[in-house]
């Protein structure tokens, strides 16, 4: 009878509260991955917004002066999602200013805007 007492090993009880606890764990990590691939995706739709504004800014600064003027257009980025360019150009006082609103509108799982502001000034 002490033989059977002093056995080594793992009861079924235990292995079973062992493998609950895994099983939460691992779902926890599940919800985990999700989150961060949606993360990733909406970093990555940012970043090419930002890259659409900015593009934009570039063109105003290779045309000349009078021709800088507001607008709007569509581009389609990466996984063909499309993003709303509009620009606003105010002529500051003076005039040797002016001020451009860039605002990307796109829609993924909800609306989102960015907008890039900036100053061009007047050169002769």
């Amino acid at each position: 009878m002490k033989s059977l007492m002093k056995s080594k090993g793992f009861t079924l009880i235990e292995m079973l509260v062992a493998l609950v606890i895994l099983s939460f764990a691992l779902l926890a990590l599940a919800g985990l991955m999700v989150t961060t691939t949606r993360n990733n995706s909406f970093g990555g739709r940012i970043t090419e917004a930002a890259t659409f504004a900015q593009d934009k800014l570039e063109e105003f600064r290779a045309i000349s002066w009078g021709n800088v003027s507001s607008g709007n257009d569509n581009k389609t980025g990466s996984h063909n999602l499309n993003y709303q360019r509009n620009w606003n150009v105010v002529t500051g006082p003076g005039g040797n200013l002016k001020t451009i609103t860039i605002s990307i509108n796109w829609i993924d799982r909800n609306p989102h805007t960015i907008q890039l502001v900036s100053v061009v000034n007047k050169t002769d």
